[in-house]
């Protein structure tokens, strides 16, 4: 696997250092988010963008902090903006190095300056610190830190008012400052005593966001910065700045707290490594016992679907399976009527519910059977229930088995996307994956309440999994030699599209190995590309290879063509259901088309899409959760079956079940020497 390592020399080139952007999180909803030469080049960008209430909305609240050396009385501006077109200052001609790990790490050099400056997102608390260091120096030198503020909805836009208050007020060695009073204080101190902070409202106007404006929405905006900070430094000296909702008691502190946190960081340094880091960042708590999956940085929210089908590889394949659970366990508290809440629901999203089933069949080769069934056996009858009942008169299961998802003002499968209120990829009657999903959710309950006695439930659901797979064979298989993409009113419909890999790729399938063998011989001719599948077939008119334009030609592109990494397990594990071992080398071909990816556009991570044409730019989201689950999933299949894993894996499991014998020992050992003590004692 490769390193993580970045070109020196092209970090002053804007074409390199623009596209790579950086993302960290505190564990609880909040982020920062820039690109390598801290110049936002996205609404979403910004060093503080958190939820402030318990509304679970996210604001931007610091934009960015502009960095200026001053020797000589003459002044070096290290920040970079661009304002209408026009970049100034153009601070990213000073920086000589960049370093993701363990904190994201720029080295500037003016002259005979030479400023090394660490960021740090503290985890469990809304704060950012950054470290500056001066390591090199030859004159008297001050370092100017000027904030520029937005405190606005992160998928807003700000620009100047009367309203803000431009004013700051003291704190313990620092300032507090509040545009408006629906929100909390900011708080901005240091860790040297005696810093000045000088007052200087005002306005800065049309920050321009090129990405923004390069995907067709608004990209001007205005930030207030109410003064800034001036230290003198010395060579070798470091000053900590810190932004936070909390203030900090003192310099001591500020020190101490940093120093602990960046002691914490894990070593990012190759593919693997990242792609592991990626996945905690999806993973936030919540304040009342809330665990949840943000679907991706920086404006995806929480999705269901994407929560059930990211969860096994972000936490499962970590062995976090303990987050797993306190996921799952967050969603079924919510359970209303036999029904996930909100975006969970059937009645919005035809598939969700059933992927809850395919996370539990994940979760089960960890706890087993029974357990699986102790805790979510209820639920599961419950589910399926609901949908033998019918869904809101849009999700229905009919006399033939198979599942009918009909909704003319919205599509209700992950193909969701609309124009003016027309489906972009319209699915109404019996859709392949629903159905697939459908079938393997029935047959894994029906297996769990076999092996654990449930007899009343597999008495009353034993007869439903062969009805639906006859109907299902009947009204899917095509004669060119693939599964229809869906059944509706004038029959089957013959587009080339990925979903019908989810049919090969569960746990149970409905069709033989010749079927499945022809879908995976389709998927790879016409779908199959280095970072996912395609979406449809280049061969149908309908066809998009690139992923730009408005949001109405993106949103048509990204079911009609764009690559999606999240369907690629479902080749991967349908592939080696039917290839066994030989399919080794072409999945660790799949692993490698990401590894250019996790270096570029958002660093240390996988985008949500890409083009569907050559070279397949990353889209979308810098960084995806069912994108980092998918890669997450295809290494653990590769690690379970090379030998000497498996060899590993062996020898662990024989020191854990040596381990707990020897235990066991050790506690029969002490429990008859209790024994012994007691008698003596009584006589």
């Amino acid at each position: 696997m490769s390193a993580l390592t970045f070109d020196k020399s092209e970090l002053g080139n804007l074409e390199y250092s623009l596209q790579r952007e950086l993302l960290a999180t505190d564990r609880i909803g909040g982020y920062m988010s820039t690109t390598i030469v801290c110049c936002n080049t996205r609404r979403y960008h910004g060093l503080i963008v958190a939820p402030i209430d318990e509304s679970d909305k996210t604001y931007l609240l610091l934009s960015s902090l502009d960095e200026t050396i001053v020797q000589h009385d003459q002044s070096f501006n290290l920040a970079l903006h661009r304002f209408k077109g026009t970049y100034e200052p153009r601070g990213h001609k000073y920086i000589t190095d960049f370093a993701y790990t363990p904190t994201p790490t720029i080295t500037y050099r003016v002259g005979g300056v030479i400023l090394r400056k660490e960021m740090l997102w503290i985890h469990k608390r809304t704060q950012l610190m950054i470290r500056y260091t001066l390591v090199d120096a030859h004159s008297e030198t001050k370092l100017r830190l000027r904030p520029f503020l937005a405190f606005r909805e992160k998928h807003a836009l700000t620009h100047a008012n009367l309203q803000a208050d431009g004013h700051s007020y003291p704190a313990v060695n620092g300032v507090k400052c509040r545009l408006y009073d629906s929100f909390p204080w900011l708080y901005l101190q240091t860790s040297k005593p005696g810093t000045e902070f000088v007052p200087a409202p005002d306005w800065y106007y049309n920050f321009e966001y090129q990405q923004d404006l390069a995907r067709g929405y608004e990209g001007y905006e205005d930030l207030m910065t109410t003064g800034y900070f001036e230290i003198d430094l010395e060579k070798g000296e470091s000053v900590i700045f810190s932004a936070s909702l909390d203030e900090m008691g003192s310099t001591k502190t500020i020190e101490e707290m940093f120093a602990a946190s960046i002691a914490r960081r894990t070593h990012k340094i190759d593919f693997i490594s990242c792609m592991e880091h990626a996945a905690r960042q999806f993973l936030i708590r919540r304040p009342g016992d809330r665990t949840e999956v943000i679907a991706g940085y920086p404006w995806h929210d929480v999705s269901g679907r994407q929560t059930f089908i990211a969860l096994p590889g972000i936490t499962i394949r970590q062995n976090h399976k303990e987050d797993c659970i306190d996921a799952l366990d967050t969603q079924i508290r919510a359970m209303r009527d036999g029904m996930f809440t909100g975006t969970f629901s059937a009645a919005v999203a035809a598939d969700t519910p059933l992927w809850f089933f395919w996370t539990l069949q994940q979760l089960g080769k960890e706890l087993g059977d029974k357990e699986i069934w102790k805790r979510y056996g209820a639920v599961m009858k419950e589910l399926l229930e609901s949908y033998r009942r019918g869904i809101a008169g849009r999700v229905i299961l009919d006399d033939n088995g198979l599942i009918r998802a009909v909704c003319d003002e919205r599509p209700l499968t992950w193909m969701d996307s609309t124009i003016n209120g027309s489906a972009v990829t319209p699915r109404n009657g019996y859709q392949v994956e629903v159905n697939a999903l459908w079938y393997n959710a029935v047959c894994y309950t029906l297996d769990l309440a076999r092996a654990c006695g449930d007899k009343a439930f597999v008495a009353e659901w034993q007869e439903l999994p062969a009805r639906t797979a006859a109907s299902f064979n009947v009204l899917f298989r095509l004669s060119e030699g693939y599964l229809a993409d869906y059944v509706g009113y004038e029959g089957p419909n013959k587009d080339i599209r990925p979903n019908m890999i989810i049919a090969c790729g569960l746990p149970y399938k409905m069709i033989d190995e010749v079927t499945q063998i022809d879908v995976i011989r389709t998927v790879r001719q016409h779908l199959l590309t280095p970072k996912g599948l395609r979406t449809l077939s280049p061969h149908h008119p309908l066809y998009r290879g690139s992923q730009e334009g408005t949001p109405a030609e993106r949103d048509f592109a990204g079911k009609n063509g764009s690559v999606w990494p999240w369907l690629l397990p479902f080749y991967a594990r349908a592939c080696f259901d039917i290839n066994g071992d030989k399919f080794l080398p072409a999945a660790e071909e799949l692993l490698e088309g990401f590894e250019e990816e996790y270096q570029t556009y958002g660093i240390g991570s996988i985008a949500e899409l890409f083009d569907a044409d050559p070279p397949f730019a990353p889209r979308g989201a810098i960084s995806q959760a069912w994108s980092v689950a998918a890669v997450l999933d295809i290494h653990a299949m590769i690690r379970e079956r090379k030998p000497a894993d498996k060899a590993g894996r062996k020898a662990a499991k024989k020191a854990v079940k040596s381990a707990e014998k020897a235990a066991e020992a050790a506690a029969k050992t002490v429990k008859r020497a209790a024994r012994t003590a007691k008698k003596n004692a009584g006589k």
